[in-house]
């Protein structure tokens, strides 16, 4: 039985991927700075919980005195982050690099003593917002990340880590996977509070429409997004995979802000109701994920239509609010 540290595996992705490394026969060990995730309980998504803030080097000591090199996979997934209300304000800029920094420092660091393979979710963010003006063709393939220009503090920390944990392959052996998230969405995540993603937060917003529903921006912004299920097979094979080079991990069904926000209405079967675009942090005005080099490595791509995962999502959501 091989033991995966999850570290940050009670926020969204993680608390998904733990639990799929359980029902495949891991012994999975959940790090995350907060309590248990709300939507499931511990015995179905992990052996042993520890709420531990990452960024600092004792909660590492502490993993090293209790696991050690027991622990053959860590899936580092922990982060300050949040959607375009935490990411884009500025206000907490200082927080995501410092916090998230310290984080990646102290996984390489102890991935190497322990020689364990890593997998480093990286973001989208990374790419140069130069590339990503054009709502309509918007450029996010592997070879376009330098030079850099990534449009937020968010980015830049994530280009640095990526940085880092290659460096470590390098020059100190680290057996690394590092996949570039587009935008992942689906049911048990955050759907309000300011830190949730468009999808989530459009679904609430369907739900709670009468007359009206406002979305940040002029609406003509484009996305990709990737359902939850997918994002996790994609993982899994980088990981079983000898491809050591970052990889977008996404869908390329690129949609505009305004027609994401008309599929939730649809969904909310509210189609009278009119969309009024309001002043809000809006990010980059295209980014779609570039699957080519991912379906050449590993014979991959996404095959779930946005509006089914939407669809699955809305009555999470829906459930959740009732």
């Amino acid at each position: 039985m091989k033991t995966a540290l999850v570290c940050g595996g009670a926020g969204f992705i993680g608390h998904h991927l733990a639990r799929k490394l359980k029902s495949e026969g891991y012994k999975v060990v959940v790090v995350d700075i907060k309590d248990q995730n709300e939507y499931c309980e511990s015995d179905t998504f992990c052996d042993d919980y520890h709420k531990l803030d990452l960024a600092r080097q004792t909660a590492w000591y502490y993993l090293d005195f209790t696991y050690g090199s027991k622990i053959d996979e860590i899936y580092q997934l922990a982060a300050d982050m949040g959607g375009a209300g935490y990411v884009f304000t500025g206000e907490n800029d200082f927080n995501i690099m410092r916090n998230s920094g310290l984080i990646n420092l102290n996984c390489v660091e102890f991935a190497v003593k322990w020689a364990a393979k890593v997998f480093y979710s990286s973001s989208a963010c990374m790419y140069p917002s130069h590339n990503q003006e054009d709502p309509t063709n918007p450029n996010c393939g592997e070879d376009t990340a330098y030079p850099a220009n990534p449009d937020s503090e968010y980015g830049w920390e994530k280009l640095f880590s990526e940085r880092l944990y290659l460096a470590a392959a390098r020059n100190c052996g680290l057996d690394v996977r590092v996949g570039r998230f587009h935008n992942i969405f689906g049911p048990e995540g955050t759907w309000d509070g300011g830190k949730e993603k468009a999808p989530a937060a459009m679904c609430r917003k369907a739900v709670e429409a009468k007359d009206n529903m406002p979305v940040w921006g002029p609406g003509t912004q484009t996305r990709s997004f990737l359902y939850i299920d997918e994002c996790l097979e994609a993982v899994t094979r980088l990981m079983k995979s000898e491809f050591t080079e970052p990889v977008n991990i996404g869908s390329d069904e690129m949609i505009s802000i305004n027609d994401l926000a008309r599929m939730s209405l649809d969904l909310a079967d509210k189609k009278s109701v009119e969309i009024v675009n309001i002043d809000g942090p809006v990010g980059v005005m295209g980014r779609c994920s570039d699957n080519n080099l991912i379906k050449q490595q590993l014979g991959w791509e996404p095959s779930m239509p946005l509006v089914d995962g939407m669809r699955k999502t809305f009555k999470w959501i829906k459930e959740q609010m009732q």
